[in-house]
C-alpha cells in the first residue's frame, strides 16, 4: 500500500515497486491515481481522506494480509509561529502524523499476518528545526517519535523512517515560492531517488532492519 500515491514521492514509489508487487494506491485524487495505476502491473486504486475515519475504514476495508505500506501523503505550511495559527498546526499533524498512525493501527493485523514492513516518509525536518518551519517540523518529530515507538512495540515488523532532504515536487515548488526563492529542480533530489531508499529499505535481506535512512541532495 502507498499513500500519497498520486503524485511525488508517491507515484515514483509506485513506480519503483510495480514490477513485482500487488499495489494499493491511495490519494485524495482520483484521476491522478487512475493514471498512476495504469502504468503499474498490478494496481488497485481507493480514494480516501485519511484524516477522516470513513477514509481510514475504506481503504483497510477487506485486507487480512499486507507485506507492506509506504506512507507518502504530507503537508508543509510554511510560518513563523507568531505568524501562524492554530488551524495550520492542527492540519500538519492532522496529515502528518495523526493520519499516518490511525491507518498504521487499523492495519496493524494485516501487517503482523505477513510479518510486514512500514516506511515512512520523514523529513530532514524531522532531525533538525528550523525558523519559519515550526508546524512542519514540529510534525515531523513527532513522526519520528511514532515510528521509534512502533519499532519497540512491534518486534515482529520491520519500520523503516527515510528523511529525504528537499525533493523536485509540487509542494517543494510551493516552499521554495513561500521562501521567495527561484526554483531549480537540479537543486533538489528527484522522486524516483526517494524511491530507491523505499526499495532498497523493502528488499533489505530477512536478517536485516533498515530502521532510518537519511538522504541529501548531492553538491554539484
Amino acid at each position: 500500500m502507498i499513500t500519497g500515491a498520486s503524485r511525488g514521492i508517491g507515484a515514483a514509489t509506485a513506480r519503483a515497486l510495480e514490477s513485482d508487487h500487488d499495489l494499493i494506491l491511495v490519494g485524495r485524487d482520483a484521476d491522478a491515481l487512475a493514471s498512476v495505476a495504469r502504468s503499474c502491473r498490478s494496481a488497485r486504486v481507493v480514494t480516501a481522506d485519511l484524516t477522516t475515519v470513513d477514509g481510514v475504514s475504506s481503504v483497510a476495508d477487506g485486507i487480512t494480509s499486507l507485506d507492506g505500506v509506504v506512507h507518502c501523503a504530507g503537508v508543509a505550511d510554511l510560518g513563523r509561529i507568531d505568524e501562524s495559527d492554530a488551524a495550520e498546526w492542527r492540519r500538519a499533524f492532522e496529515i502528518n502524523v495523526l493520519a499516518v498512525v490511525e491507518l498504521t493501527r487499523v492495519l496493524l493485523p494485516a501487517l503482523r499476518a505477513a510479518r510486514g514492513h512500514v516506511v515512512v516518509i520523514n523529513s530532514g525536518a524531522g532531525t533538525t528545526a528550523k525558523p519559519g518551519w515550526g508546524s512542519y517540523s514540529a510534525s515531523k518529530f513527532a513522526l519520528r517519535a511514532v515510528t521509534d515507538t512502533l519499532r519497540g512495540e512491534e518486534p515482529a515488523l520491520r519500520v523503516t523512517s527515510i528523511h529525504p532532504g528537499r525533493v523536485d515536487t509540487d509542494m517543494q515548488r510551493a516552499i521554495v515560492a513561500a521562501e521567495g526563492g527561484k526554483y531549480d529542480p537540479s537543486a533538489h533530489l528527484s522522486p524516483d531517488s526517494v524511491a530507491t531508499a523505499v526499495r532498497h529499505a523493502l528488499d533489505s535481506g530477512p536478517d536485516a532492519h533498515p530502521t532510518e535512512v537519511v538522504l541529501r541532495p548531492r553538491r554539484h
